[in-house]
């Protein structure tokens, strides 16, 4: 596959998309879903929910991270991990959008 050309496209276009990337895995959207249920998390809490090494567990974290869909604190050794309240908003808001605008069409 040939070069991206992200320039070509809008800043939104791209943060969705980038979002989008990040909710690709089933592994990822299993540590969001237990991110909201609790109050705060430490990595090795999500190790423990789930059936994946440590490692794999960091990756899908990082993933996450770069996408902004998580925010990380440092508390002593450990990294607390929650969920960025206004990534989720613009991926609603993004949704809600389209939603509305295909309740206008009428072909198809």
């Amino acid at each position: 596959m040939g070069i991206s050309k992200t320039e070509h496209f809008s800043d939104s276009q791209n943060e969705i998309a980038t979002i989008a990337k990040a909710l690709g895995h089933p592994a990822r959207i299993a540590i969001l879903e237990y991110l909201m249920s609790v109050d705060s998390c430490i990595c090795g809490d999500i190790v423990n929910e789930l059936p994946l090494a440590q490692p794999t567990i960091s990756q899908h974290l990082k993933e996450l991270k770069n996408a902004g869909l998580i925010k990380g604190s440092i508390e002593g050794n450990a990294i607390c991990y929650c969920i960025n309240d206004s990534c989720l908003e613009t991926i609603m808001s993004y949704f809600m959008n389209m939603a509305s605008r295909l309740k206008k069409k009428t072909c198809c």
